[in-house]
């Protein structure tokens, strides 16, 4: 049985979020504060965290930080701002995604469990046996998850090395937001592609020597995203 931790102050919604999930069959711990959030998660095993922004003592966006250097289960932002500002910050800090209050329980349920799904995939498919992949300065490889720009490893959480991944292998092709969300996150985009234009800039940030200047990555305005090989 899959466990998760909500971390949420107001315990009424938390109780709520619970009650749904238990009843499609997750186990559930709640914390109300950032401190004892953040030490749950660090102390015990879950398999995903839903972790409200706003929380007393620690806020969501440095429990969100200190929580990513250590574990790399699904991390699902809970907010109910809607800026998207709240939200490329959170996801720029490590999370995986985000969902905004007020949210169905089905929809809830239904990202919970398809994050959890994609992680146990990846976590049990067996060791990508491809060749190292070259594209450029850029090395890639599969085989132990490690890439390299210009023989300088850099790290990539999860999320980013499966997108430029799929993007490599899949070079000069263009994507639009919506599918790169459904083939990364494994769900339907729900209407919102900040998550992927994050996990984007993100990549460029770490794999481009100007990301103003996009070499590898290219946006094609309208459309979508496009690796150049």
């Amino acid at each position: 049985m899959s466990r998760i931790l909500i971390i949420e102050d107001d315990l009424a919604i938390a109780e709520i979020e619970r009650d749904y999930l238990e009843i499609n069959g997750f186990e559930v711990a709640i914390e109300t504060d950032g401190v004892s959030g953040m030490n749950t998660a660090l102390r015990e095993e879950f398999q995903l965290i839903l972790l409200d922004l706003m929380l007393p003592q620690l806020d969501g966006f440095v429990v969100c930080r200190r929580l990513r250097e250590q574990l790399d289960i699904p991390i699902l932002m809970v907010t109910a701002k809607k800026e998207d500002i709240d939200k490329i910050r959170g996801l720029g800090l490590g999370a995986d995604d985000y969902i905004v209050k007020p949210f169905s329980p089905g929809e809830l349920v239904a990202r919970v469990q398809a994050h959890i799904a994609t992680y146990n995939r990846l976590k049990g498919e067996p060791r990508d046996m491809r060749p190292e992949i070259t594209v450029g300065a850029i090395r890639i490889n599969p085989r132990s998850h490690r890439v390299f720009v210009k023989d300088r490893e850099i790290n990539l959480k999860n999320k980013e090395y499966e997108l430029l991944l799929f993007l490599v292998t899949n070079a000069d092709i263009v994507f639009d937001k919506e599918t790169l969300y459904e083939r990364i996150w494994g769900m339907d985009a729900m209407g919102d592609s900040a998550t992927v234009a994050v996990h984007i800039n993100r990549l460029r940030e770490k794999i481009e020597n100007d990301p103003s200047d996009s070499h590898y990555i290219e946006t094609v305005w309208g459309v979508g995203y496009r690796f150049r090989a």
